[in-house]
């Protein structure tokens, strides 16, 4: 059984050594499966889903990204029944040496000039760069993010925990807002895993 570190709501587990897609369990505090995200391979467009369990009979939620292969790509968050619960835009040549994502209310990501409800950005730019250009730095520093809204008040941190064979991310959740559902950090956390993931095991 794999239990969360004190003040973790989730534990994200990713296999390193994957040949088609990738998947991921998540865990409560007491070690309980809880969710399965599976991330489809060979898509031009990324598509992540999120279910209840392996069986991937029962589905929580999407992550679709809106275009082909994208650095910056933006994903929404959409709920089984069709509601949008958020969008997240990564930064592309920014998070080249320091991640950083944007959070948008549901049908904002797309509007000229729309402000994000929150980001998500790696803990220093010192850190971020030792970990890129700094052979195993990572071993001994490990990822960690912050999700802030845009009042500078920190709704959540992702934090990465070392392991040789399996990426995992631990997700917190500081404070409860009625702009921000569980949901849609769980979903944060599993693109970071994917995509922050993907990069560790390249």
């Amino acid at each position: 059984m794999m239990k969360a570190a004190p003040g973790e709501r989730y534990t994200i587990r990713r296999k390193i050594l994957t040949l088609v897609g990738a998947s991921f369990h998540v865990y409560d505090p007491e070690g309980n499966v809880v969710a399965f995200c599976r991330q489809k391979a060979f898509k031009l467009r990324e598509d992540m889903r999120l279910y209840t369990d392996e069986s991937m009979s029962s589905e929580l939620l999407t992550m679709k990204a809106r275009s082909v292969i994208d650095f910056g790509a933006t994903y929404d968050v959409t709920l089984p029944d069709g509601q949008v619960l958020g969008s997240l835009r990564r930064k592309g040549l920014k998070s080249i040496l320091r991640d950083q994502w944007l959070v948008f209310a549901p049908g904002d990501a797309g509007t000229k000039g729309a402000t994000p409800i929150a980001t998500i950005i790696e803990d220093s730019g010192f850190k971020a760069f030792s970990r890129r250009f700094v052979p195993y730095v990572g071993l001994f520093m490990p990822q960690k993010m912050h999700m802030k809204s845009a009042d500078g008040r920190e709704i959540a941190t992702f934090r990465q925990h070392f392991n040789l064979f399996v990426y995992r991310l631990g997700v917190t959740i500081h404070h409860e807002d009625e702009r921000f559902d569980d949901l849609l950090a769980l979903a944060a956390g599993c693109l970071l895993a994917a995509i922050e993931g993907r990069q560790d095991s390249a």
